[in-house]
């Protein structure tokens, strides 16, 4: 076997043994504390929904096991089988090697790929999500979800992978600067896009209704200086029970979207915190800090790729006898992954930074932590939430503090305050 894909796999391995590992950190740590309510969430959560919690947890990860494994097959299979450069010459003989024709087929490889995970998405969400109540969708609307990302995709991705392809000819040496410029753009255009033209094609969006909620609403963004063009309600029931808030656009374009089922299991005061926590996100410019971020993952990953477009074992060691730019792109978008998962914690510790602050910037908007505190309670109970995540496995998956940190948080917060919470 050739150096390089000996040196893959055993890092393909390595990444395995580490998530497997974390998620048997996590579920020790679950059924450390499954036998009744931790003192922390006493008053938070009943003995019920506790244990109901701990078993969809237990549930997510046994099945995170399975997802871990398959994909490592299937990764293994695809690279080490010699079916990627059959497959690659049968296509180009087939249909050419044109920039379109190689577009088309990068998009094709990355389809034939996403199948090999369809049958697991849909026991997930027709099986695991369905027996613990959050599943509302039907199989109509979940498999025309599936066919309106494809037509989109298509639609999106083959000409920007031809363009891109292109500017690897046009361009000469310096491509992939241009590429990495071209995708900021593109990445730009859609933040302004997305909400106006892809979003509801898969859900309907309302205007808030006039009410004392829209009063209150509309004064918090009067007193913290947000003018968004809407906010908005989702019909995130059309398709789970779970609730969730976002922020969305740039300029003009900008909204604040809540999820119907939010609406439902909060009450006024808290939704008023969850919005504020939304426009603590932009007050405090943390979108253009992450962009900032993904902007500069962006162009090493574009380096990255230049650079390893030039060496002729990068291709000898999956089995391509000529080296060419579509090739290197696929094999690009198969390997980085392995290396971009050690990562993930870095840019999680900034996400949770934000997350503090969104949360402190809400308390201060509404002066009080206590709807913030209670908001967050309710959706941890409601979406049946792992509340003893072990600290490793938090550290390295979460996007945002526990329920414990940001409760200690909002609490430390109230005293800083001379109020309790």
């Amino acid at each position: 076997m050739h150096w390089f894909a000996t040196l893959f796999l055993v890092l393909m391995v390595v990444r395995w043994l580490v998530l497997n590992g974390l998620e048997r950190l996590n579920v020790a740590s679950v059924r450390a504390h499954a036998s009744s309510v931790p003192e922390a969430f006493r008053d938070t959560i009943d003995a019920a929904t506790y244990a109901k919690s701990v078993a969809y947890t237990l549930a997510k990860a046994r099945m995170t096991a399975i997802e871990l494994g398959w994909s490592m097959v299937v990764l293994v299979g695809v690279l080490y089988s010699g079916g990627l450069p059959a497959g690659w010459q049968a296509w180009t003989t087939w249909v050419g090697d044109g920039i379109w024709a190689s577009a088309a087929g990068l998009f094709a490889a990355v389809t034939l790929l996403s199948l090999t995970g369809l049958p697991l998405d849909w026991w997930v969400q027709f099986r695991l999500e369905e027996r613990f109540g959050f599943n509302t969708t039907t199989q109509a609307t979940w498999w025309m979800d599936r066919l309106k990302g494809l037509v989109l995709g298509a639609g999106i991705g083959i000409p920007l992978l031809a363009l891109l392809l292109g500017l690897v000819e046009w361009t000469g040496r310096w491509w992939w600067v241009w590429g990495w410029g071209v995708l900021v753009v593109f990445q730009l255009v859609m933040l302004v896009v997305a909400p106006v033209v892809i979003l509801p094609l898969f859900n309907k969006f309302q205007p808030l209704p006039e009410g004392p909620l829209k009063d209150r609403l509309l004064a918090l963004a009067a007193r913290t200086g947000f003018r968004a063009r809407a906010i908005e309600v989702m019909d995130g029931s059309r398709r789970s029970r779970h609730a969730n808030a976002f922020f969305t656009g740039l300029g003009r374009f900008r909204k604040i979207v809540l999820f119907d089922t939010l609406m439902n299991q909060l009450s006024e005061a808290e939704i008023e915190s969850v919005l504020a926590h939304e426009i603590g996100h932009f007050r405090l410019r943390h979108v253009p800090k992450l962009m900032a971020w993904s902007t500069l993952s962006t162009l090493a990953g574009f380096a990255c790729l230049a650079w390893l477009a030039e060496q002729s074992w990068f291709y000898a060691a999956f089995g391509f006898a000529t080296p060419a730019m579509p090739v290197a792109f696929l094999l690009f978008g198969l390997l980085s992954d392995v290396g971009t998962f050690w990562l993930t914690p870095l840019g999680n510790v900034l996400s949770r930074k934000f997350e503090y602050e969104a949360d402190a910037f809400a308390a201060t908007a509404v002066g009080d932590a206590a709807p913030g505190i209670t908001g967050l309670r309710k959706l941890h109970e409601k979406n049946l939430a792992n509340l003893t995540p072990h600290p490793w496995y938090s550290g390295f998956h979460y996007s945002h503090p526990t329920l414990v940190e940001r409760e200690g948080a909002l609490k430390a917060w109230a005293a800083t305050q001379g109020r309790t919470a």
